[in-house]
């Protein structure tokens, strides 16, 4: 049974990294490099707690197991990973899921092989939260309209998860100013007063409560109940070369995500050895729940959402995006 400690976030305490080329020294083109009986594949990660089912898997053996070493490519964003999967720069990446959404219903070839992260479910107590200032006189979604929101990416899960809250809530998400801001610059923004609220994700949200500011709504939650918030995908056409790998990747990383999600500790610490965040406020952190399969019901009520607020030109096929 997993800890009420709950989620973090598909974009969480970005670390600002440049993405690596396509080539891997090997000549491949296609992120992809055998050597021994090992297949070496490149994958594209943001550097954040959501990843370290992966960076615990590889350290624990999982990959190797299924003859796989796994290099990790550091991107700033889901946005980025998708078009590096797509292009061939590296076999396999994570994203948030309405960002892949976007992509699929964009004709772009992307196909998810496994499960990243959800949220808890748990109402207050999950990885993500609408939070305010301490002395603000605001208390709930409700009272939104008029004022201005930071959300991470404009048109995206959060964006979307937000509207929801407010619309839950009984008021008008069209009339809520939405503003753009990376999640480790919110919390001083909310600070000063530039914001009236903000979407924040762990760690923002640890160092937020501890400013003294308060939640008013669990966005994510309000979406759906346990909601697929991000997921490793491939390129369809990856997918058809190279089933085997595809194949073993799902099961290596099915394997990291039920010790990650049973060993809450030990991916607490994996995390110290990819990011920089300090190790106190670590310790405070939400968990993201780390289940082996998407949701599909989840996934299907954030599309609905996400084209009732015109985030596709198309509605996403998610029998052809999710495995």
């Amino acid at each position: 049974m997993r800890r009420p400690l709950a989620a973090l976030a598909a974009g969480a305490f970005l670390v600002t990294v440049t993405a690596c080329g396509s080539s891997d020294g090997s000549g491949s083109s296609d992120g992809a490099s055998s050597s021994g009986g090992t297949t070496k594949v490149k994958v594209g990660v943001i550097p954040i707690v959501d990843v370290a089912p992966l960076y615990l898997g590889q350290k624990k053996g999982f990959f190797k197991k299924q003859g796989l070493e796994l290099e990790m490519t550091l991107a700033q964003g889901g946005a980025a990973i998708v078009p590096g999967v797509a292009s061939g720069q590296f076999p396999f990446g994570f994203s948030n899921s309405t960002s892949l959404m976007v992509a699929q219903s964009n004709n772009v070839p992307v196909k998810v092989v496994t499960n990243g992260i959800a949220s808890t479910g748990v109402q207050g107590k999950d990885f993500g939260a609408l939070v305010v200032k301490g002395d603000s006189p605001l208390k709930s979604a409700d009272q939104l309209e008029g004022r201005k929101v930071a959300i991470n990416t404009l048109k995206n899960i959060n964006e979307t998860a937000v509207r929801e809250s407010v619309r839950k809530a009984g008021s008008d998400p069209d009339k809520v100013k939405f503003v753009e801001l990376a999640f480790d610059q919110m919390p001083a923004a909310l600070d000063g007063g530039q914001i009236d609220a903000a979407m924040v994700v762990e760690p923002a949200l640890a160092t937020v409560k501890s400013q003294g500011g308060r939640e008013i709504a669990s966005p994510l939650v309000d979406v759906a109940p346990n909601l697929t918030v991000a997921m490793y995908f491939t390129s369809t056409s990856y997918a058809s070369q190279h089933p085997d790998v595809v194949k073993k990747f799902k099961a290596a990383a099915a394997e990291s995500l039920a010790y990650a999600d049973a060993h809450p500790d030990e991916a607490r610490a994996i995390v110290t050895t990819y990011t920089k965040i300090p190790a106190a406020v670590l310790a405070k952190v939400t968990l993201p729940a780390w289940p082996a399969e998407p949701d599909r019901a989840s996934l299907d009520a954030l599309a609905k959402l996400g084209q009732d607020d015109g985030l596709f030109k198309t509605a996403p096929d998610l029998d052809k995006l999710l495995p």
